[in-house]
């Protein structure tokens, strides 16, 4: 069984109530490659509203999640709350969350638990900056940013990882496909002696970094690119073209 594609939305903090319904709509309307997971992520104001709206066969995620069940902790909101609302996966990790909200290894580790515990998909993200690809440490940044997942999750079933190169996230840099694939495989052969076999056998893990409908299709050819985890270009309509690259 060969691994489904997969291809999810960021909107970070993007939208409002007419674009949001605009996007939705778009989506229900776009011919589709059927064989693809599509996922969109909206600012959590708008969750309810894009799941109300969007098509049965489209996921909605939630751009983050606590990792407590419920309690005093102004402004997060809980993996039963997203479930409730219908919201059947999370990002957790996202290197903006790590960077400017200074989340840290273990406590995206014990998010990805909390959500995999509670019954979400979760997309993991990873990623080293440019200093330290330069440094020629990005797969020790990379794998020890899942070493502290693994060590709290045994079930990688319900995770699909996210390689996003820090240096390429919105700023129209992207890895060569070269470089996406060669990381790709580490966390693959990572993920073999790490977790099991099965996992990497399994384990979908997305490229993300200034996709676009132009670079895609090159991207969604390597061996190791399972997806796209898609920032800006997810807000137009050339979306649609990212979640039929395989197709196409």
């Amino acid at each position: 069984m060969g691994r489904q594609f997969f291809v999810g939305g960021n909107f970070k903090m993007n939208g409002n109530i007419k674009t949001i319904r605009d996007i939705v709509h778009n989506l229900n309307e776009a011919k589709l490659d059927p064989s693809v997971e599509v996922v969109i992520a909206p600012p959590s104001l708008y969750l309810l509203l894009a799941r109300e709206h969007l098509r049965e066969g489209i996921e909605v995620a939630a751009q983050n999640v606590f990792d407590k069940p419920n309690g005093a902790f102004t402004g997060e909101i809980s993996v039963d709350q997203l479930k409730e609302s219908g919201i059947t996966w999370t990002l957790v990790g996202h290197s903006e969350r790590r960077v400017i909200l200074q989340e840290d290894n273990n406590f995206v580790a014990s998010k990805t638990k909390a959500a995999i515990d509670g019954g979400l998909g979760v997309i993991l993200c990873c990623g080293e900056s440019l200093d330290q690809r330069e440094a020629g440490k990005t797969i020790e940044v990379v794998t020890t940013q899942l070493k502290a997942v693994a060590e709290v999750v045994k079930d990688w079933s319900k995770v699909v990882i996210a390689y996003e190169p820090i240096w390429a996230i919105g700023t129209g840099k992207v890895a060569t496909t070269e470089q996406a694939q060669e990381v790709h495989a580490a966390i693959r052969q990572w993920l073999m002696s790490a977790v099991s076999s099965e996992a990497a056998e399994t384990t979908r893990i997305l490229y993300g970094g200034s996709v676009t409908e132009k670079n895609c299709g090159d991207l969604a050819k390597q061996l190791d690119i399972d997806g796209f985890l898609v920032g800006g270009a997810s807000l137009k309509p050339a979306f649609v073209d990212i979640i039929n690259a395989k197709s196409s």
